[in-house]
């Protein structure tokens, strides 16, 4: 199948040449007609799998020639933000749209400047949105299509109040598109409501099970974690290396110990700056930083091709934080490994993820590595029942090539 075949028009169709893209993805092929028919749409999909233009290149052909913000994207992060930008910028070239991405952590002016020249489509991140709003910068009234986008990730950082607040001030007769790399019932409980007759596309099914990555657990002692990370990394010449830790602290403390012995790298987190943020991701996407070091808030913004290791440095908060940060690696059918550390307090949480993903992770130690007597080694015949879960990277939950629809008929 080709674009051609999706109903896209001309000035689209030009947008999708000069992007370069040679034929619909499976969540392209499956959401594009849905949207462009009108329905509210529920797609489940992880960065990387072609979902922004999935739902941009639609969205874009339907908005009317009305002045004023047409289009809402509202997404978790700047990085995610600036990726849809994008999209919508190389889109607008050719559909005559202007758009607008706005996002906290940076000053007002810039933004301010370009809202005030008049804007059809505008990505925002929930709480810079709320903010232009009550100074009366933004008009949200003439808005027909709305995209929640890794809505999953929104809920699980807070974000849902402040996304019900935008859901409050929008027009009733809109769109509804949402986009989520997990469509649990939490996400549904609190959405539902908002959707109008909705189609849920599952297409294209590509999803990894757990234990097709290659995983393992190291025990070892809290104050020995960063000369372990130190000797994996040097030992095995790990490359695309990328680190998770629990707090910017870490992060920026993990990154300073591995610049000191000679390992290149760069820590990503909230109390970056946009260029900072943005620099680091394009030195590791080059290739010159092997190693980028991020906490959980900025990892849905990380869509980097080729990503070989993935290292918990630090235990992660939930079994669905350790599926998320896993899915990093093994993208698009290709081999990865997935590296834990694990010290004596984290071993519930061990336990934990293990009976959701259900795998029994095998535990190894390195050879010739001094661990401090304080470590504790998980017992070697702990036993799980759970079914695995998958680990979605590069596709759409569910069968290939079938939409269904949820809620109301």
């Amino acid at each position: 199948m080709s674009f051609h075949n999706l109903c896209l028009d001309d000035r689209t169709l030009a947008a999708v040449v000069a992007m370069r893209y040679a034929e619909p993805t499976p969540i392209q092929r499956d959401a594009i007609p849905q949207v462009l028919a009108g329905r509210d749409v529920v797609g489940c999909a992880q960065t990387g799998t072609g979902k922004t233009a999935a739902f941009v290149l639609p969205m874009m052909q339907r908005l009317s020639h009305k002045r004023g913000i047409k289009a809402l994207v509202v997404t978790p992060t700047r990085e995610l933000a600036l990726q849809i930008d994008g999209v919508v910028r190389e889109v607008a070239a050719h559909t005559g749209h202007r758009g607008a991405v706005v996002f906290g952590g940076v000053g007002y002016e810039p933004q301010l400047k370009t809202l005030r020249k008049g804007v059809d489509v505008l990505v925002a991140t929930p709480g810079r949105l709320l903010d232009l709003k009550d100074r009366g910068v933004v008009d949200l009234a003439g808005v027909e299509i709305l995209v929640l986008d890794e809505a999953d990730r929104m809920l699980d950082m807070g974000f849902w109040p402040q996304v019900r607040k935008i859901l409050a001030v929008l027009p009733s007769a809109r769109q509804n598109l949402l986009f989520s790399a997990t469509m649990g019932s939490a996400v549904m409980r609190v959405i539902s409501s908002t959707l109008t007759d909705p189609v849920r596309v599952e297409v294209g099914a590509q999803s990894t099970p757990v234990e097709a990555i290659e995983q393992t657990v190291y025990p070892v002692s809290a104050m020995q974690k960063a000369e372990l990370l130190v000797e994996l990394i040097k030992r095995h010449d790990l490359d695309r290396t990328l680190i998770f830790t629990r707090t910017k602290h870490r992060a920026d403390r993990v990154s300073r110990v591995l610049r000191k012995h000679g390992i290149d790298c760069a820590a990503i987190h909230g109390d970056r700056s946009q260029s900072q943020r943005q620099g680091a991701l394009e030195a590791f996407r080059s290739g010159r930083h092997r190693v980028l070091v991020a906490t959980d808030v900025v990892a849905r913004g990380i869509d980097v091709e080729g990503v070989s290791h993935v290292i918990n440095f630090d235990f992660p908060n939930s079994p669905e934080d350790y599926i998320h940060r896993i899915g990093r690696t093994a993208r698009a059918g290709k081999s990865g490994a997935a590296i834990t550390f694990v010290d004596p307090q984290e071993h519930v949480g061990l336990r934990d993820v293990e009976r959701h993903i259900g795998v029994t992770l095998r535990c190894e130690d390195l050879d010739g590595f001094a661990y401090a007597s304080d470590r504790i080694v998980p017992v070697a015949d702990r036993q799980v029942s759970k079914a695995p879960r998958a680990v979605y990277s590069g596709g759409v939950m569910g069968r290939r090539g079938r939409s269904r629809r949820i809620g109301r008929r």
